[in-house]
């Protein structure tokens, strides 16, 4: 009798291991597939490092980022301020440390803004068609017809400047790429056997976009937000350079090279050292969006 009782117990504990066991080891392959990679592992080493050095950024900058010394401005390089002091002596290593943090959270947000919006608008139109397609799809290219960056500087100036209002104005130019991709790839999926089977056991068409066509458009648009995010760090900060972005004192990495530029033909380290955490941190993302693209892609296999 006891045996009786404890087995479905047992059992349930049991499927449970097992697919604990299934996920680590789906999880182990895929970041194996990622390290064999050198430039996928490459990238993501730099925004793994990245995200750590945002999350313990007060343990890791040495100074405060917006505290001013007169005594040590425009210092170079050296054993105390690594990475130099800016015109107002505040050292630059500790702003690009507490800058990652305006970064991610301008990436972060736009992200997880887009993805779902271009997502939805994407598989709606591929799905239905007709007049639903051709209004989405010609708000879409009315959006695409303008340089994002352009269209960004635009929302931003009706807005104001503010680092919420770049995170709405990045947002609005930055879903439209991830709509075409999520139709164009529900105008292929829209018609295959198995979606034709599942609408004849009498599924809904909200069944059907949720719990088939959705799960295979997402790798295509994850792949296609993790390289976007390059384009969005690359117009945060033209838009900080232009001094519509995160306003002084903040440490926003393009808004320190605007404020740097009038010394950088003598103070090469002012302007220079965060146009490259701008650049590594672009690349990063581009090699990682490619590694996802070769490991998610079931085309490439």
């Amino acid at each position: 009798m006891t045996v009786s009782l404890d087995s479905p117990v047992r059992v349930a504990a049991g499927e449970r291991r097992q697919r604990l066991r299934r996920m680590a080891t789906r999880s182990f392959g895929f970041l194996g597939r990622m390290a064999r990679n050198p430039l996928t592992a490459i990238g993501g080493g730099i925004v793994l490092l990245l995200l750590i050095v945002a999350v313990f950024a007060p343990w890791i900058a040495p100074y405060h980022p917006l505290v001013q010394d007169l005594n040590n401005t425009l210092q170079p390089p050296d054993a105390t301020h690594w990475f130099g002091t800016d015109e107002f002596g505040r050292d630059i290593f500790s702003r690009l440390v507490y800058g990652s943090r305006i970064t991610l959270y301008i990436v972060l947000l736009v992200s997880i803004t887009v993805g779902p919006l271009g997502l939805l608008l994407g598989v709606t139109a591929g799905y239905f068609g007709g007049k639903i397609d051709t209004v989405l799809m010609r708000v879409t290219d009315i959006f695409i017809s303008f340089p994002s960056l352009v269209l960004a500087l635009a929302f931003v100036a009706a807005l104001g400047p503010g680092l919420e209002h770049v995170v709405i104005a990045i947002a609005i130019t930055a879903w439209p790429p991830i709509a075409r991709l999520a139709r164009a790839e529900t105008l292929s999926l829209r018609q295959a056997d198995f979606i034709s089977a599942v609408r004849l056991q009498g599924a809904s068409s909200a069944r059907v976009l949720w719990r088939h066509i959705v799960p295979l458009c997402l790798p295509s648009v994850i792949i296609r937000i993790t390289m976007n995010m390059a384009g969005i760090i690359l117009t945060a900060a033209g838009l900080g350079f232009l001094g519509l972005g995160a306003q002084p004192p903040q440490p926003e990495w393009g808004a320190m090279i605007s404020s740097g530029r009038t010394y950088m033909m003598e103070c090469w380290w002012v302007v220079t050292i965060p146009g490259l955490a701008i650049l590594i941190n672009s690349l990063a993302f581009n090699f990682l969006g490619d590694g996802l693209r070769d490991i998610l892609d079931p085309r490439s296999e």
